[in-house]
């Protein structure tokens, strides 16, 4: 997201920040503090045996494979981050059946220190579209056994697939309901993760408005690879996270919190160079720790950008919007027209287009981790513009703009859309998270001429499940800021169907022959650990159309 950071006053957002002073949690100081309730968690027999505090996770299905993914225990001080334990073998089991008496694949590795204790498992050799269960074993012990599914096979003729949809997953903003409830659906393909799995803030900078629901770990602001390693084994003991990687696979990107707020290929908002080391090693541990935590299978070494097919229905680009953007744009930084400054770097954009061209499927989606429609803020209210600037990352005077998003990076944006236009290239669907608000969005070539111009595809953008959004920075009840901000939205942006700027909760994506439907879901309340789930809204394009239209049920 791009829009929180360490100072109250939001208005520098796009300048460069003063060093302030931090105090750096070392990783034994870390272990210290850490090992305690870590080993309270542990089974009695721990110094015996290893365990599997973090649960188990597939990603990225292939027709005749996925990647599995555990990190074991193997005793109480080997905590994630802590950069001790044995070498400790661990095997895996997959099979056709929960009860495992129809064994399809075996084998063992040895998880070490060297990788924080992870372990995953590129399983090849499965059948297209199948359901299989999976778990893994290490010194007498078994983890939990987990269903996950393949990818149909590159020439099935589908009829369907469904997918769940989230996004900026806050620890200190509250419960992860969200992922329970799609947990409980056992219909979903996979679910996608557009970005912000984690968050770096130090403990109490971001919260729930203003107040912690439960706190980081570790307490500082992450930037070494111990801190970066120990945040993900705190988010991997969430009971509700763990459940739906139990369910499905997970196709996972990252956005800039998985770094730091607003970052770029040279920096960050929120990393202060030299005060906070160097940008280069702060992200090459991020990254580092990231594969290392994640059942993400990259097809580059060091990025997230990669392509998933699933039968002749669709197949998905998933995009890195991070590693190979220019710096947003400023008085300082150039123009967002600027045709040198790139949100996705020369390759990965070549890339994008050629896949796209080539596309045989019924349907193109896009994981996409930043808004490509345009958006233009409107003439809100100034005690609505400035908590607006301030979620969005922008001066909070006078400009209509958010330089994160592709708005910033106006010439690669265009030329993906004249890509899509002169090569008549049909029913791409962008799936987006990052702004904590939830949209429908018709992507047209020319916003100023719209709805003359043609819209040459579509965009679902899911809310965030925990992270502040419009309402929340108010501090007014949900839904009064929507009522006033949705309408002027909506009135400077003809190609928005709906935006929904203040309540929290995902999406689950429904594509068929005929259509592409997101069906929006709300979570009662994110304090609330056993928080409801109730639909909001559905929108849905039909095959052909690049526009989006309302439907009244959900799938």
């Amino acid at each position: 997201m791009t829009s929180r950071h360490r100072s109250t006053n939001s208005g520098d957002a796009l300048n460069s920040r003063a060093p302030r002073r931090r105090t750096v949690v070392k990783a034994a100081a870390a272990t210290a503090v850490l090992a305690a309730p870590l080993a309270a968690a542990l089974p009695a027999r721990a110094a015996e045996a290893p365990a599997f505090l973090h649960g188990v996770a597939s990603g990225d299905p292939l027709p005749d494979g996925i990647l599995l993914w555990t990190r074991v225990t193997p005793g109480a001080d080997a905590i994630p981050g802590s950069g001790i334990g044995p070498d400790t073998e661990v095997s895996w089991t997959v099979a056709r059946d929960k009860a495992f008496t129809s064994v399809v694949a075996t084998g063992s590795t040895v998880a070490t220190a060297a990788s924080d204790h992870t372990v995953k498992a590129d399983i090849r050799g499965l059948a297209p579209a199948t359901d299989y269960w999976f778990r893994f074993s290490a010194g007498g012990t078994d983890s939990p056994a987990a269903r996950t599914r393949t990818a149909p096979a590159a020439d099935a003729a589908v009829p369907g697939l469904r997918f769940g949809v989230v996004s900026c997953a806050n620890w200190e903003a509250g419960y992860f309901s969200a992922y329970r409830h799609l947990a409980a659906r056992g219909d979903l393909d996979a679910w996608l993760h557009l970005g912000d799995y984690i968050y770096e803030y130090k403990s109490g900078e971001y919260g729930t408005r203003g107040t912690v629901v439960r706190p980081h770990s570790p307490a500082n602001e992450i930037l070494t690879l111990a801190d970066y390693r120990t945040r993900h084994g705190r988010y991997k003991t969430d009971p509700d996270l763990q459940a739906l990687h139990h369910k499905a696979p997970v196709v996972a990107i990252w956005d800039d919190h998985e770094f730091a707020d607003n970052s770029w290929s040279g920096g960050a908002v929120n990393h202060t160079e030299g005060a906070e080391g160097a940008w280069s090693d702060r992200q090459a541990a991020a990254k580092q720790a990231y594969f290392e935590w994640m059942p993400v299978r990259p097809a580059i070494a060091g990025t997230t950008y990669r392509r998933l097919r699933f039968g002749k229905l669709a197949d998905l680009a998933l995009l890195d919007l991070r590693s190979f953007r220019s710096q947003q744009a400023s008085t300082a930084s150039g123009s967002v027209d600027d045709p040198d400054r790139t949100i996705t770097g020369r390759a990965q954009l070549d890339w994008l287009k050629a896949g796209l061209k080539s596309s045989d499927t019924a349907w193109r989606l896009v994981g996409n981790s930043v808004m490509i429609s345009p958006f233009a803020v409107g003439s809100l209210s100034a005690d609505l513009l400035k908590p607006l600037a301030k979620l969005l990352g922008l001066p909070q005077e006078g400009i209509a703009v958010n330089t994160d998003q592709w708005d910033g990076y106006t010439d690669d944006r265009r030329e993906l859309l004249a890509h899509l236009r002169s090569n008549a290239i049909r029913n791409t669907v962008f799936l987006t998270g990052d702004i904590h608000m939830a949209w429908a969005n018709d992507v047209p070539v020319d916003a100023g001429t719209y709805p003359l111009s043609p819209s040459a595809a579509t965009e679902f953008v899911v809310t965030s499940m925990t992270s502040d959004n419009l309402d929340d920075i108010v501090k007014v009840p949900e839904g009064v800021v929507s009522a006033v901000a949705s309408p002027v939205i909506r009135a400077a942006n003809r190609h928005v169907h709906w935006v929904d700027t203040d309540r929290h909760g995902y999406g689950v994506l429904d594509v068929t022959a005929d259509r592409a439907q997101m069906d929006y879901y709300v979570i009662s309340d994110r304090a609330n650990p056993n928080a409801t789930s109730s639909w909001a809204r559905s929108y849905r394009t039909r095959s052909g159309t690049q526009t989006v239209e309302r439907t009244y049920d959900p799938v």
